[in-house]
C-alpha cells in the first residue's frame, strides 16, 4: 500500500472538513496549505473588482506565499490536493503548492468542493504545472460525506 498524503486549501472551512473525513477514509497524512497571509472577509468577497481573491485568479502568473512546508513529500505516492473551486478552477495558492515539490512519478487526485461549479480544466491546468505527476481529474465533494461514500470512491481510484 503506498503512503497517501491529504493536501487542502480552506478559505472557510468547508474543504477542511472534507479534507479531515477523506484522510480518514484513506488512511492518509494531512496537512493544510495555509498561506502566508491569511484571507480576510474581505479578500473573499468575489463581487468585489479589488479584492484580493479576484485580483488573484485574473492573474495567472499570481503564485501567494504558503506559510508552511510538507515534510519528507519524498515518502508520499499519492497526494489528494484539494481546494475550493474559485472562478471555475483551482485557487492560485494551489499552483503555488504544485510548484514547490517535485512531484515526478506520483499520482494526484484532484477534490474540490463548490457552490454551484464543476471542475472545467482545473485537471488540465494544473497538469501544466506539475507534468512529471498522474493527475487524476478527481470529484466535487460537496456536503456530508460517509466513511461509506468516500471508500467506495478511493476503490473505483484503483490507487
Amino acid at each position: 500500500m503506498s503512503k497517501r498524503l491529504v493536501a487542502f486549501f480552506s478559505a472557510s472551512g468547508v474543504t477542511a472538513k472534507v479534507a479531515e473525513a477523506l484522510a480518514k477514509a484513506a488512511g492518509a497524512d494531512l496537512y493544510e496549505i495555509k498561506p502566508e497571509i491569511p484571507y480576510s472577509r474581505a479578500d473573499l468577497n468575489w463581487m468585489d473588482k479589488k479584492s484580493r481573491s479576484t485580483i488573484e485568479m485574473k492573474d495567472p502568473s499570481s503564485r501567494p506565499a504558503i506559510a508552511n512546508r510538507v515534510e519528507n513529500m519524498e515518502a508520499y505516492d499519492t497526494v489528494f490536493v484539494g481546494f475550493p473551486i474559485w472562478w471555475y478552477t483551482a485557487p492560485t495558492i494551489i499552483k503555488t503548492f504544485l510548484e514547490s515539490y517535485d512531484f515526478t512519478g506520483k499520482t494526484i487526485v484532484l477534490f474540490a468542493t463548490s457552490g454551484g461549479s464543476g471542475f472545467g480544466d482545473t485537471a488540465k491546468t494544473l497538469q501544466a504545472v506539475c507534468p512529471n505527476a498522474v493527475i487524476k481529474s478527481g470529484k466535487l465533494l460537496n456536503g456530508r460525506q460517509t466513511g461509506e461514500s468516500l471508500t467506495a470512491w478511493l476503490e473505483s481510484l484503483n490507487l
